[in-house]
């Protein structure tokens, strides 16, 4: 199976230096992931609140980029498959750990 929604993949600017809406809440993250498409931070699945699939669900933007570290894979959230990125995104300076 191939991903249908590579298009959507751009060089992006991180909207934070870890998941915007735990720094907001006080929360706790375990991974970042990176939304290729507009630069929204969030944290994985495997944290408590899961904001970069909440992203995903509210927005429809298909493609992550593992982020924390600076990991370079992709994933498609609508075709449930691993991406190829053209690049890596550079992280916008140290990422504070919660995990």
């Amino acid at each position: 199976m191939t991903c249908t929604h590579t298009a959507t993949i751009h060089e992006v600017t991180p909207s934070a230096k870890g998941c915007e809406e735990c720094l907001k809440i006080g929360s706790e993250w375990v991974h970042l992931r990176l939304c290729r498409e507009c630069g929204h931070v969030g944290c994985c699945d495997q944290s408590p609140h899961r904001h970069a699939r909440a992203h995903f669900n509210a927005t429809r933007h298909p493609i992550i980029e593992g982020y924390d570290p600076p990991e370079g894979w992709g994933w498609c959230y609508i075709d449930d498959i691993e991406v190829e990125l053209p690049d890596q995104t550079p992280q916008i300076g140290p990422i504070p750990r919660f995990y």
